[in-house]
């Protein structure tokens, strides 16, 4: 089968990638990366590690002309693929087509990651409309859920397996952003301030940090903690109109930092855009989603929360 169909100038292009065996990912990735070095296309790959391994021994020597990235560092919270990895990568790149494989969705992610992986596959089709890029995702069908298998036909307009390649039939991103948009509990414990104003950013940073190192969080992370809760709580009342509150508690390794405000945060690719070198504000978001593990967003009519959680425990 000819893996190789030069998409036309400004054709997005978003399959899924169905394997079930590491020969079936070979045959379906390898010849999409040859291929697209024979056209002249930028390739580039970010898999999780053993995936990483397995698809650089295959290319051989063409390995050194694709840039190879483990999807369990640079990925590890989906809100920073979109702007680190994939638009960092395609930006470089803006004459003729580029070639991306990502694999943001493996049998290792927790319940508490899934959503936002989710969400970051449906927002790939915005961030990416009218870009002459392919970004090539593949789904391990024999060690992933059948609700994630189900969710990659809603996020992905087309699907590549083995045998043959079609459109999917149950293709729906939004459906999938919305579905996704869930709370986050508190758990019993947690910790809370109420920020009124910016005067008090200060008192609240000085709040995480001491609350952090009470439930466990590395001290060489506190410089991090300490930019996420200003950055979240900044952007709470700057763009809320009124009071927020920051909570902190502690998730098995992680340490949970959130701020809950009244607004409604209507941009779904907020923090998901690289800054620009001339641009104002906009980055607090970026900031947050660069230095956290994992951020959890649920926003509705009645107001937003943001979760940022840091690892506590290696």
């Amino acid at each position: 089968m000819n893996t190789t169909a030069v998409p036309p100038a400004g054709n997005f292009v978003h399959p899924a990638v169905f394997y079930a065996s590491d020969e079936e990912y070979l045959d379906l990735l390898v010849p999409f990366v040859t291929e697209g070095l024979e056209l002249g296309h930028p390739v580039a790959a970010s898999v999780p590690g053993a995936r990483l391994r397995l698809l650089r021994d295959a290319l051989a020597d063409a390995a050194a002309e694709v840039l190879l990235l483990d999807m369990e560092v640079e990925g590890r919270n989906p809100g920073r693929i979109i702007p680190g990895v994939l638009r960092r990568f395609a930006d470089r790149h803006r004459e003729g087509h580029v070639r991306i494989i990502g694999e943001p969705i493996w049998a290792g992610r927790t319940d508490a990651e899934y959503p936002a992986c989710a969400q970051h596959e449906a927002l790939i089709n915005l961030a990416f409309a009218g870009r002459d890029v392919t970004i090539a995702c593949p789904y391990d069908t024999s060690a992933l859920d059948e609700h994630v298998v189900t969710d990659a036909l809603a996020t992905h307009p087309v699907v590549w397996e083995t045998a043959r390649r079609y459109d999917s039939d149950h293709y729906a991103p939004d459906a999938v952003v919305d579905r996704y948009n869930r709370p986050l509990d508190a758990v019993p414990g947690a910790v809370g301030l109420a920020v009124a104003t910016t005067a008090g950013i200060g008192e609240a940073r000085r709040f995480a940090v001491a609350e952090a190192d009470r439930l466990g969080l590395p001290a060489e992370r506190s410089a991090d903690l300490a930019l996420v809760t200003t950055e979240l709580v900044t952007n709470s009342l700057r763009h809320a109109g009124a009071d927020c509150r920051l909570s902190l508690w502690r998730d098995g390794d992680h340490l949970v930092c959130a701020v809950q405000d009244g607004g409604r945060l209507t941009d779904p690719l907020a923090g998901r855009r690289p800054a620009t070198r001339s641009q104002e504000g906009g980055r607090g978001l970026l900031m947050v989603n660069h230095l956290s593990d994992l951020v959890r967003t649920h926003t509705t009519a009645r107001g937003t929360t943001v979760c940022a959680f840091l690892r506590v425990a290696p």
